[in-house]
């Protein structure tokens, strides 16, 4: 009794009631059209009512093969019946397993509603008869024939009262159960298909790929600026007294770091809002000098030498490779200090090769707490364009070494 006690004030049953009779609902279009098509045929009494009670089974499996019916159906019950498909994503049902599998789910739910609603319907005035017939002596309940006025004015008649009771207990039961049943059944039949797994996982591992490569984006070109910045400001508060104009042009540079992160950050939120208009063109290994001389201005000693031939790699390329720099040198001005920083850029048999070399034993910028993914972004860039990557201590230097296919980005 305090199950059923719970399960009365519990919104969930009431929901799934709903949801059950809204099925009763659906059903009665097909019996009313049926019952018009079977008096005009020649099926006449028995034949013609098991006509129209098993005739709604098939034309609900038909209807449930339109595509829309899965996502209606799904709503309906993320909504009303709850259960493990509330947390589960329902598209329309476009295979040939999903609608018919939707079919027979919309029929079970028509008819199990039907069942649901009859006996709403028939059962509370039914009980309500029993547990008030000991006490009015109503002359509709004056029928010879009838159990009940074989009661009437015995001791039997006392049990009409908890028969009528245990009539809405076990219409409770049977919302109860039909709601928890449906709802645990409904996966299977509205439930993503294997198909549909594997195109949802597909659609997951793109936008999380999307993400990692604008979260590289930001780390590579606005964590450089601000690391170029903060070593420029710094340089500039300490000459500011003794040598203004190195002061200046360490402040000039601060400026251009700002504006550069902030085309970049543009870029980025350009991507992230799908603004076409505000999504610029990245930058390239045609615009490294500029980053050289950024390096340069942040108190870097750079030897840096490129080949004439990078001109012609392809864009796709040449926008990773500048990222790649752009990384190493963060590095070095994080890791090593103002320490001399070797670049080279060379194309040989179809690959472009990159090395940049420092001194160990420098002393490490504190630009900013935390850090560690410099070296993973690197290595990620790498691997999309299938290139190859080694980064380490190699005699008394740092070097890394970058080897990127120039197919990579036809």
């Amino acid at each position: 009794m305090v199950i059923l006690l719970r399960e009365v004030s519990d919104r969930r049953t009431w929901r799934r009631w709903a949801y059950l009779v809204m099925g009763a609902a659906l059903l009665m279009p097909y019996w009313f059209l049926l019952m018009v098509l079977v008096g005009l045929s020649p099926l006449k009494g028995m034949w013609g009512g098991v006509a129209v009670l098993l005739l709604p089974i098939p034309a609900a499996v038909v209807t449930g093969l339109v595509a829309g019916v899965r996502q209606m159906e799904g709503t309906a019950v993320k909504e009303l019946l709850g259960g493990p498909l509330a947390g589960m994503n329902v598209p329309v049902a476009r295979s040939l397993r999903a609608r018919v599998s939707t079919g027979l789910w919309f029929s079970l739910h028509l008819h199990v509603g039907v069942v649901v609603g009859a006996a709403s319907l028939a059962v509370p005035p039914f009980a309500a008869v029993l547990m008030l017939f000991p006490f009015l002596g109503w002359s509709m309940l004056e029928d010879e024939r009838g159990v009940l006025h074989a009661w009437k004015g015995s001791p039997y008649q006392w049990l009409a009262p908890p028969a009528g009771l245990a009539c809405l207990v076990a219409l409770l039961g049977l919302i109860v159960i039909a709601g928890r049943v449906l709802a645990a059944f409904a996966p299977l039949f509205l439930g993503p298909t294997s198909e549909e797994r594997v195109v949802e996982l597909e659609e997951k591992a793109a936008k999380l790929a999307e993400r990692n490569r604008l979260a590289r984006e930001l780390h590579d070109s606005v964590g450089h600026a601000l690391s170029v910045v903060t070593l420029q400001a710094a340089a500039a508060s300490r000459v500011l007294d003794r040598d203004p104009a190195f002061a200046r042009e360490a402040l000039t540079a601060i400026e251009e770091s700002a504006r550069a992160a902030l085309t970049d950050l543009d870029h980025v939120l350009g991507l992230l809002r799908e603004d076409k208009a505000r999504t610029t063109p990245q930058p390239t290994l045609a615009d490294l000098g500029r980053l050289v001389e950024q390096t340069k201005l942040a108190g870097v000693e750079l030897d840096h030498s490129v080949d004439d031939a990078v001109g012609g790699v392809p864009a796709a390329v040449s926008r990773e490779a500048y990222r790649i720099v752009q990384e190493g040198l963060t590095n070095a001005l994080r890791h090593a200090g103002k320490v001399p920083v070797t670049l080279r850029i060379t194309v040989a048999e179809q690959r472009l090769h990159v090395v940049l070399a420092n001194p160990l034993g420098g002393t490490p910028s504190r630009t900013r707490d935390g850090g560690g993914r410099g070296l993973g972004g690197i290595r990620e860039r790498v691997t999309v364009l299938r290139g190859d990557m080694a980064a380490g201590p190699d005699g008394g230097e740092w070097r890394m070494e970058v080897s990127l296919p120039l197919m990579s980005g036809a």
